[in-house]
């Protein structure tokens, strides 16, 4: 059962559903659901959020501030301190709902919610299993690339850009913004490579489009990224678990392999052989593999 709830993060409104399993009767363990970087609650975010409530747990996906349904001004602003805070003012939520069992909640990021999940319980004890699915830092991204072998230079182009950007709001000309996406999936291929055409047609066709998920990212998130590290802290999670499924083919998993290394366990990284990073938003057999996998980690450390 869906149910459409809201609570507050620093001050702002941020919209969710709420899923509950149809068999048995609660409190159940549950699970806070963070999407990726531009998405919202109803793409690959509530995709698994429905999933894992068939397999018993409570479920909750939400839209981060500033971005779907949720309050907050620029829209689509990428903001890593309110991304962290969004976590912990969800667990704070499904804590005080009857359905949920607080003492049983663990967090599943699906991209940049992976990394922010890792640094949101690195400080936040409530959150007892930590699970991502093709997991980034968003931050390493912008500065390294997707590949990780971006030049720095055109990292230091956006920052002069951004910088660029504060002046004129502050000069009156209202938020600046950037596309995210190109308007063609030749575009895609000629600026990303597949993993772009994958983005693309993602978020920008009739597989799994939504009016709400970001087109746009306001300058001011680029700056605000420069100084975030997603994985800085991920040893603080021990000696709770984490899990990081991540695909075979993607060209993202280096940052997988990065966090591991820094994480110091219990952990365990598990691949899904032959899916990218976007297969694993929303594609079979991939995403039910992911299910089969968060399903056994979560009831062994939910239990």
């Amino acid at each position: 059962m869906r149910t459409n709830v809201t609570f507050p993060s620093n001050g702002l409104r941020l919209a969710a559903d709420l899923y509950t399993p149809d068999t048995g009767s609660g409190p159940w363990p549950a699970l806070v659901v963070g999407h990726p970087g531009t998405s919202v609650k109803e793409q690959t975010s509530g995709l698994y959020a429905r999933r894992m409530a068939e397999q018993g747990f409570v479920t909750l996906a939400y839209d981060a501030a500033y971005q779907g349904a949720s309050e907050g001004e620029p829209r689509g602003l990428e903001d890593p301190a309110q991304r962290v805070e969004d976590f912990k003012a969800a667990v704070s939520y499904l804590a005080t709902r009857p359905e949920a069992d607080p003492e049983r909640i663990g967090t599943l990021g699906i991209c940049a919610s992976g990394g922010y999940s890792m640094a949101a319980a690195a400080g936040d004890h409530r959150i007892k299993a930590v699970g991502t699915v093709s997991p980034v830092d968003v931050a390493r991204q912008f500065r390294l690339g997707a590949d990780g072998t971006q030049d720095p230079a055109v990292f230091q182009g956006m920052l002069d850009a951004a910088a660029a950007a504060r002046t004129a709001e502050a000069r009156g000309g209202g938020a600046q913004t950037f596309q995210l996406f190109p308007d063609t999936a030749e575009q895609a291929r000629a600026l990303g490579g597949q993993h772009g055409v994958e983005g693309f047609e993602y978020y920008c066709t009739d597989r799994a489009q939504h009016p709400r998920s970001a087109k746009r990212l306001p300058w001011s998130s680029v700056d605000r990224l420069a100084l975030f590290d997603a994985f800085r802290f991920v040893g603080l999670i021990a000696p709770r678990p984490l899990l990081l499924i991540a695909g075979r083919e993607a060209v993202t998993s280096w940052m997988a392999v990065e966090a591991f290394q820094e994480a110091r366990g219990p952990k365990e990284l598990h691949w899904i052989e032959g899916a990218t990073h976007v297969d694993l938003y929303d594609r079979e057999p991939h995403v039910t593999a992911a299910v089969e996998k968060l399903t056994g980690f979560y009831r062994t450390h939910l239990a």
